[in-house]
């Protein structure tokens, strides 16, 4: 879409990866939502979003199961016009084996 989010955080949480992006509209998408109806401009954005996950769908569930070890059996994704977030759930086979995370030591 020509440039990235500001901010992304994914989450796991048993076999859900949860993955938060925040400010992705570009400013062409933030026109359109504003130059038409606001139903218009904002399933307008949907669809082209949605397909553009759709195409994008076997690369991202390529990545998810290489970095998790395990395989993805769904994708599901929604973006708010309004506050410019997006949110993608994968739904894998298992949860993952995860190690504990490295904790941060003070100075």
């Amino acid at each position: 879409m020509g440039r990235g989010p500001k901010d992304i955080h994914t989450y796991l949480i048993g076999d859900l990866l949860l993955v938060r992006l925040r400010d992705v509209l570009t400013a062409a998408e933030k026109q359109l939502v504003k130059s038409l109806s606001a139903e218009k401009g904002r399933d307008l954005l949907k669809q082209v979003r949605t397909q553009l996950m759709e195409t994008a769908r076997p690369v991202l569930e390529a990545m998810v199961q290489e970095v998790t070890a395990v395989k993805v059996l769904s994708v599901h994704h929604d973006i708010s016009t309004i506050t410019g977030e997006e949110i993608v759930i994968f739904t894998l086979t298992e949860s993952p084996l995860c190690r504990d995370a490295k904790k941060k030591q003070g100075f």
